[in-house]
């Protein structure tokens, strides 16, 4: 009986001891890595590059807005672009309207946490025949029995954008995304989209 006491004592001490120089290690390993600048990309799926400073629409966003305009003008439907890249600072003050300055609630989406921070969202508007700007889904200017705001919507949708309006949560009428398989938190650690598919 003491014989087994005694050995299952000695096991305990060696993997103890075991547990303690493995501990040791890593933390040098560890240590080592962080003064390489080696741990970032260790802990990372893979190496992301240091990004270039986003100042307009994502190549394919642009040319992709253009078609938009264009193939809903054949249509009858005359589209306006009212937002397309926004930078962190105008998103901070669209995130105030409604909260700290005056204006309503447009958006939920701080500085950063937007894609048209990145380039990879527009905002439309339709104009009616008389010229003037307006956000109506049900107007029906072209006379063909379906909503114009919704036949833009069809079209972006073809094209390869999500909208907004499809959005459980706060629904954005107007807003527009092509966001290449790429959460907010992939491009706020730098990740981005190829520039052509």
């Amino acid at each position: 009986m003491n014989s087994s006491r005694q050995k299952e004592k000695q096991r305990r001490k060696k993997s103890l001891r075991n547990w303690i120089v493995a501990t040791i290690i890593l933390s040098i390993v560890y240590v080592w890595l962080q003064q390489r600048g080696d741990m970032g990309e260790l802990l990372q799926d893979e190496t992301i590059p240091e990004p270039l400073p986003i100042t307009g629409l994502h190549p394919v966003v642009a040319e992709s807005e253009g078609v938009l305009v264009r193939m809903a003008a054949r249509r009858g439907i005359q589209v306006v672009i009212t937002h397309g890249y926004r930078s962190v600072e105008e998103q901070d003050a669209l995130f105030a309207q409604g909260r700290s300055s005056s204006g309503a609630i447009v958006t939920n989406a701080r500085g950063g946490e937007s894609y048209h921070n990145y380039g990879l969202a527009i905002d439309f508007a339709l104009r009616t025949p008389g010229g003037e700007i307006v956000w109506d889904m049900e107007r029906d200017d072209n006379g063909n029995g379906k909503a114009d705001w919704m036949e833009v919507v069809d079209l972006a949708k073809e094209l390869g954008f999500t909208w907004g309006g499809d959005w459980a949560n706060f629904p954005d009428y107007p807003h527009l995304q092509m966001d290449f398989d790429l959460s907010i938190r992939e491009l706020k650690r730098g990740k981005r989209p190829p520039a052509a598919p």
